[in-house]
C-alpha cells in the first residue's frame, strides 16, 4: 500500500506541516472515541428497565462538571493553536531577503527563473540538498497554486500579487508538485518535478543550463532549426544565444534534458514529441500552441532539431 507523499516529508517545512495535521487528527480521534464511549455507556446505563418501569428523576446542576466540560474544550483549543502557530512559523518563515528563484505560473505550466544566475527553464525545478531557497512566485492570468506536498506548504498565485515560500530538500530525489488551485481545462495536467541534487550535480546542471542553445549543422536537424526559424516558433519560444527572446512559452533552449513534456501530460522522448507537433490541442486540449498542420517530414526535422536542444 502506498501512502499520499504528504506523509513523506523531506524538508523541515513539510515535517512541521505534517506533525500539526498528526496531533490534530490524535486529538479529534480521542474526543471522537471519549463522546462515542460515553454516548454507549449512558445508553445502557440509563435505558429504561422493563421491571422498574419509574425513569429516575433527572438531577439538575452539577458545577463541577460544567466547569470542567468547559474548561477541558477551551485548553484543548488553546492547544491546537498554539502548535498550529508553531507549525506555520516553521513551514512559512518570513522572507528576510531577495529570493534567488522566481516561478512563474501560465495557463498551463510553469516557468523558472534562477535569478542570480541567469538560467531559465519550464515544469522542473531543481535544487540543491541541504540548502534553503527562497521562491518568488507570481502569476501571469489567473489564480494558481504551487504545490509540491513533500516539500512544503500549498501556497496561491495571485495576479498582481507575488508571494514568496521557501524550500528545501533534505534527500537526493525526484518530487512531484502541481498545481493546487483550479485553474482552467488543463488545471490536471499543469504539474512540475523539483528535482533535490547534490551540491556538486547542481552545479554541474546550472553550468549546463548557462550555455547558449547547440547550433545545428547538417541533415535533418538543420532543416529542423530553419523551419523552427520559419514558423511562429520564434515569435513564443527563448532560444539562448540567439535572437529568440520571447517568453510567451516555455524556453527551449535546453528542452532535450527535460523529462516531460507539456508539464507533465507526457514523457519526453522523440515519439511522443513528434505526436505533440503533429497536433498539440490533441494531446492537451485548450493549450496556446496552435495546431500547424505540419506533414510528417516537417515533424521529422522539428523533431530531430529539438533533440539536439540538451
Amino acid at each position: 500500500m502506498r501512502f499520499s507523499p504528504i506523509f513523506d516529508p523531506v524538508s523541515s517545512q513539510a515535517t512541521a506541516i505534517l506533525r500539526v495535521s498528526v496531533v490534530g487528527f490524535v486529538v479529534a480521534a480521542v474526543i471522537f472515541v471519549g463522546v462515542t464511549v460515553w454516548v454507549v455507556y449512558s445508553l445502557i446505563r440509563f435505558r429504561a428497565r422493563l421491571e422498574n418501569p419509574e425513569v429516575e428523576k433527572p438531577a439538575f446542576g452539577n458545577l463541577k462538571l460544567e466547569i470542567a466540560w468547559t474548561l477541558v474544550p477551551v485548553l484543548i483549543v488553546i492547544f491546537l493553536f498554539a502548535i498550529t502557530a508553531r507549525g506555520m512559523r516553521l513551514s512559512d518563515p518570513p522572507a528576510d531577503r531577495d529570493p534567488d528563484i522566481l516561478v512563474i505560473a501560465h495557463q498551463w505550466w510553469w516557468e523558472i527563473d534562477y535569478l542570480h544566475t541567469g538560467v531559465l527553464t519550464a515544469n522542473e525545478l531543481h535544487i540543491p540538498v541541504g540548502r534553503k531557497l527562497l521562491l518568488r512566485l507570481e502569476s501571469a492570468d489567473v489564480i494558481h497554486d504551487f504545490w509540491a506536498p513533500q516539500l512544503g506548504r500549498k501556497i496561491d498565485m495571485v495576479p498582481g500579487h507575488p508571494n514568496s515560500l521557501w524550500i528545501e530538500a533534505d534527500r537526493t530525489g525526484a518530487f512531484s508538485g502541481s498545481c493546487g488551485e483550479y485553474c482552467g481545462t488543463q488545471h490536471a495536467w499543469m504539474r512540475f518535478t523539483v528535482f533535490a541534487d547534490t551540491p556538486d550535480d547542481f552545479g554541474h546542471w546550472q553550468e549546463a543550463q548557462r550555455l547558449s542553445a547547440r547550433v545545428a549543422r547538417l541533415g535533418r536537424p538543420l532543416a529542423g532549426q530553419q523551419l523552427f526559424t520559419q514558423l511562429t516558433c520564434v515569435n513564443c519560444h527563448a532560444l539562448r544565444g540567439t535572437q529568440n527572446v520571447a517568453r510567451v512559452a516555455p524556453d527551449l533552449t535546453h528542452f532535450a534534458s527535460r523529462t516531460t513534456l507539456g508539464a507533465g501530460v507526457l514523457p519526453n522522448s522523440p515519439p511522443n514529441l513528434a505526436r505533440w507537433l503533429l497536433n498539440p490541442q490533441d494531446v492537451k486540449p485548450g493549450c496556446l500552441m496552435p495546431n500547424f498542420q505540419l506533414n510528417t517530414g516537417q515533424v521529422a526535422d522539428l523533431v530531430a532539431y529539438m533533440e539536439t536542444l540538451k
